[in-house]
């Protein structure tokens, strides 16, 4: 990146070192991403190295946080607010909290769902109607009714008569959802579980989908962490303070 000897860079100059145009340039500017710019005499705008050093805090943060999450903190920090830039950025920690959280109880959902034994018995290949679900599954039918007005279980309905009638796969979701429920997981993850096993047929490939979502996880909060020192060194660099 050239500078020239009284320091400026050319609009030029700044968006070819980070490979994005000049309008984005004159954009960050405007979104406060970038600090407030002077200009020539002929209404040119100077660009500093300053400038080069927030654009790649920026792109650092944007890395971790995303877009619309950096142009808050930055404009936050350009405009000597701090604290409204930490508590944008403890909010997407927060975020990312919450869903290793949801993946850890999920996990623990299908470790369950896989270390359970065998239903004592066959299932019956045929159709059963809900008061045998009920037995087979240890729980009473107006059990089996509310998981079905959760939306957990999906019955179809006799003709004629219409009577619930649960096929096997059924049965094994009311299997499932009796042993997680005993196992006192809620059930917005007792939901999460079947609507993956209804996609994929297999507890274990859910598990390792699971896993890798985990790892993938693991590689954000890095991201996000090497965005946060970046950020930090700059705003010492600037001599940034809470009021």
């Amino acid at each position: 990146m050239r500078v020239g000897a009284d320091g400026r860079l050319r609009a030029v100059d700044l968006a070819a070192g980070a490979g994005i145009s000049v309008q984005q340039v004159r954009n960050y500017v405007d979104l406060g991403v970038l600090p407030p710019v002077e200009r020539t005499a002929s209404g040119y705008r100077i660009f500093t190295a300053g400038h080069a050093r927030a654009l790649g805090v920026a792109r650092r943060l944007a890395e971790g946080h995303g877009w619309a999450r950096t142009r808050e903190v930055m404009a936050a920090v350009h405009r000597g607010d701090l604290a409204t830039a930490l508590a944008a950025l403890d909010a997407g920690h927060a975020e990312l909290d919450r869903e290793r959280a949801e993946i850890g109880r999920a996990l623990g959902a299908f470790e369950t769902v896989l270390a359970a034994p065998a239903s004592g018995g066959p299932a019956p290949r045929r159709p059963v109607r809900v008061g045998e679900v009920a037995a087979l599954v240890g729980v009473r039918t107006s059990r089996v009714r509310l998981w079905e007005e959760r939306g957990l279980l999906r019955p179809t309905r006799q003709r004629g008569t219409g009577y619930r009638l649960y096929d096997p796969a059924e049965l094994r979701a009311a299997q499932v959802v009796a042993l997680l429920r005993r196992g006192g997981y809620p059930y917005e993850i007792v939901g999460a579980v079947l609507d993956e096993l209804r996609s994929t047929g297999s507890a274990q490939r859910v598990r390792a989908e699971l896993a890798r979502r985990e790892q993938e996880l693991h590689r954000r909060s890095l991201r996000r962490l090497r965005a946060s020192a970046a950020l930090h060194d700059y705003l010492v660099e600037r001599g940034a303070t809470l009021p």
